[in-house]
């Protein structure tokens, strides 16, 4: 990491980011060598990030290529207004990278035990009732095997600071605007 002190050390904050965002980013090498990225619903669970798919498709044929993934997530937390010239603007956030390896996930008991993870963090309600056997056999899941995380902030100083991590602990509709005293 270039900017050591935007470095989240504390791997709670990192595993809370993970829990509750609710869009993750697939990074994977298409067949033409060009990076690919996709958005996706996640879970994380254990040290570990599940996804549901298609079984067949961009993202399946880029892993069984080459199982070697970039995950990201993000917070927008707030923009900064700039006041007296553009410069002053900023963009306050939290976000994790991960890098790891993808494993197309066939035994019936780890799909299960993911979608039902998955289940539990976009419906946590519940009222979905069991899977039929039909349609998961018809579903892909995908594992990433982490090997390495990284988190980084920007809460800005001061002032900004303190109403960044206000917003945060409101948990307020994020990103919100600050201005500059």
């Amino acid at each position: 990491m270039r900017r050591i002190k935007k470095e989240i050390k504390d791997k709670a904050i990192i595993i809370e980011l993970l829990n509750t965002c609710p869009v993750g980013r697939l990074g994977t090498t298409g067949r033409d060598g060009y990076p690919r990225i996709k958005p996706l619903n996640f879970v994380y669970y254990d040290g570990k990030i599940y996804f549901h798919t298609a079984k067949e498709g961009e993202k399946i044929e880029d892993i069984q290529r080459d199982d070697r993934v970039c995950f990201e997530v993000d917070l927008p937390i707030a923009f900064l207004r700039a006041r007296e010239h553009p410069c002053q603007a900023e963009y306050l956030y939290r976000s994790v990278i991960i890098r790891g390896r993808a494993r197309i996930i066939e035994e019936q008991n780890e799909k299960l035990f993911a979608l039902k993870r998955l289940l539990e963090k976009y419906q946590p309600d519940g009222g979905y009732g069991d899977f039929p056997a039909a349609n998961l056999a018809k579903t892909g899941v995908v594992r990433i095997d982490i090997e390495e995380m990284t988190g980084k902030e920007d809460l800005g100083d001061g002032q900004i600071r303190e109403a960044a991590l206000q917003a945060l602990a409101s948990q307020a509709a994020l990103p919100i605007t600050i201005d500059r005293q």
